[in-house]
């Protein structure tokens, strides 16, 4: 058997650690979070009519899934996440919406599957080694939209988080998006604060141009 790159050691670590325990206890820590958010979603999804297909990588419990889910058909909705709890409580409290069992970086769906594709909290969980990879897969899945909030620095900061090292990263996530692929379009920038159901994070809209 070929021996793991160090790369890709430490990026089946971080899964690893929300894979188990650590991600179940995150999961049971943010049961109640996400409140308020209601009129971030209404106010996107009409602005750009977005209704064809909804992705949330990374999607945890759904607190983003089940807002969107009354907003547009839930059998559109989607969700991959790599948590079994956070998924089967996501599964209990809103049944229609779709939820399956996949790492970021390998996402099971065609090119061009969604209308939009997003993240909220996730890239900042990703390793330098596997970032781009993972970004390459939600524009992958995409033919209009990709949305990303998350935080936010000028230049790379690895932060500790509750005892992991390396486990949150601040980037310019915006930036990044824009010079890894080119046919991404900025639509949208701004901020998100606790009054609104976020935890002070930066998003960016993108719409992706025909090649």
């Amino acid at each position: 058997m070929k021996p793991k790159r160090k790369e890709e050691l430490e990026a089946t670590r971080l899964e690893n650690l929300w894979a188990g325990d650590f991600g179940d206890a995150y999961t049971d820590r943010n049961a109640q979070a996400g409140k308020g958010r209601e009129a971030f979603w209404t106010n996107l999804l009409k602005k750009y009519s977005i209704e064809k297909g909804v992705l949330e990588v990374g999607c945890n419990m759904g607190i983003n899934l089940r807002v969107i889910s009354t907003l547009i058909a839930p059998h559109m909705v989607f969700g991959v996440d790599i948590n079994e709890k956070a998924l089967e409580l996501l599964r209990a409290s809103t049944p229609k919406v779709n939820t399956i069992w996949s790492p970021a970086r390998d996402l099971p769906f065609r090119d061009a599957r969604f209308e939009l594709v997003f993240t909220a909290g996730v890239l900042i969980h990703q390793p330098e080694s596997s970032l781009a990879l993972v970004m390459s897969e939600i524009v992958r899945c995409t033919y209009r939209y990709v949305l990303c909030l998350e935080y936010y620095a000028s230049e790379t900061v690895a932060i500790p988080y509750r005892g992991q090292e390396r486990a949150l990263f601040k980037r310019d996530y915006g930036r990044l998006y824009r010079e890894l692929f080119p046919l991404l379009q900025l639509e949208e920038k701004g901020n998100l604060g606790k009054d609104e159901g976020w935890d002070d994070i930066t998003y960016w809209l993108f719409r992706k141009k025909e090649a």
